[in-house]
């Protein structure tokens, strides 16, 4: 059995459509306390991210002992600053505006887990590079997107609208999505998790 310990629709999404058959069942963490933790201790932007992924996997795997428990997590990293997802459609205003012209790292970490072990893990850092687009698509882009983007670390989807806000993107689709997917799909099979 396979467990994803996150909430997250799209990496749900990921796995059931890749064939992979998971139970869904959200580890519940102070994600806030610990980001600010991890300033407090000068922790890298993806440190967090390992952070996070394993806090979540090591929750969900004492209660599961049995199961193969995925944890993952992603931290936006520009210039040094975190962001958080939007609360609201005009937060996710202000992050576009913040990071619109600039480049930025989104730290994505996946660890499997079984009986409380780490038994693999896995980290990649895809760098998004954002047009300076102007304030009148903004508008048009919150508008057409709406309280969807608020699922998301940078207020954008790449797999809609959001593509447009970019000029370069260096790194997997998967990964931005918010899982490293073909890592992940090989270490399961290797597992005997899925077919090889």
């Amino acid at each position: 059995m396979i467990v994803l310990a996150s909430a997250s629709a799209t990496r749900r999404d990921m796995l059931l459509r890749a064939g992979v058959p998971i139970e869904t069942a959200p580890a519940m963490i102070d994600e806030a306390g610990m980001k600010e933790s991890a300033k407090a201790d000068r922790l890298k932007a993806g440190e967090l991210a390992l952070m996070l992924a394993e806090t979540k996997a090591s929750r969900m795997s004492a209660r599961r002992p049995e199961a193969l428990v995925i944890g993952a997590d992603q931290v936006l990293d520009c210039e040094g600053e975190w962001f958080d997802k939007p609360r609201d459609v005009a937060q996710a205003g202000v992050h576009i505006h913040r990071l619109r012209g600039r480049s930025h790292r989104l730290e994505t970490a996946v660890v499997c887990m079984r009986g409380g072990a780490v038994i693999w893990h896995h980290a990649e850092a895809p760098r998004l590079s954002m047009r300076a687009v102007s304030d009148a698509f903004i508008a048009d882009y919150l508008a057409s997107e709406g309280e969807a983007l608020l699922g998301s670390v940078g207020a954008y989807r790449l797999e809609g609208l959001g593509i447009q806000l970019f000029d370069r993107i260096e790194g997997d689709f998967f990964t931005i999505l918010g899982l490293p997917l073909l890592p992940l799909l090989g270490f399961l099979r290797q597992a005997g998790e899925i077919q090889p």
